[in-house]
């Protein structure tokens, strides 16, 4: 799927960071959309005629989910007030980083906030029981693609640039690709 060369690009710290921030939010536009969708469905739910036949523990998982959404849009539109505050003040390199905080953040609470739409809906529609295996799933499910597999690609992209390092020590010489 990939060679072994790592992937270079000869640009400078300034370019490197403006690229970053593009790519966070382009990223961020992305995500932005889909808990905002999310959070204005959870805000319609009490206002339906059957929210008052809730369970305790229906009502509990819809105010957890809530506020997983909600957390979710306050810190993934955070970036862009980060921005619009330190504009021009040479700060480039902290919004960067700081963005990249705030953009797991708000991941692991749309995580948090879909599973829980998921678990609410599906006890109402089945069991308790089967509400939670299915959210388990989709929590097992939404680790293993946002976390275990680039994890697993990125220690693999260390062990490769180890080895060009040791390669290169030996007097080896490798091209970037």
């Amino acid at each position: 799927m990939s060679n072994s060369h790592p992937y270079t690009r000869d640009e400078t710290e300034a370019e490197r960071l403006d690229r970053n921030f593009g790519e966070q939010l382009q990223e961020l536009r992305i995500a932005q959309a889909g808990v905002q969708i999310l959070f204005a469905f959870l805000l319609t739910i009490p206002f339906q005629q059957r929210f008052t036949i809730l369970s305790d523990l229906q009502r509990d998982i819809y105010v957890a989910t809530l506020m997983a959404a909600a957390v979710s849009v306050i810190v993934f539109t955070a970036p862009v007030a980060l921005h619009r505050t330190l504009f021009r003040d040479g700060l480039k390199d902290f919004i960067v980083t700081y963005t990249d905080r705030l953009m797991s953040v708000g991941l692991l609470t749309l995580g948090l906030g879909i599973i829980g739409g998921v678990v609410l809906v599906l006890d109402v529609l089945m069991s308790h029981t089967a509400a939670f295996w299915f959210g388990g799933a989709l929590g097992v499910l939404g680790l293993a693609l946002w976390v275990g597999v680039p994890l697993s690609k990125k220690g693999s992209a260390r062990q490769n640039l180890e080895g060009d390092d040791d390669a290169n020590a030996d007097g080896a010489h490798s091209s970037p690709a």
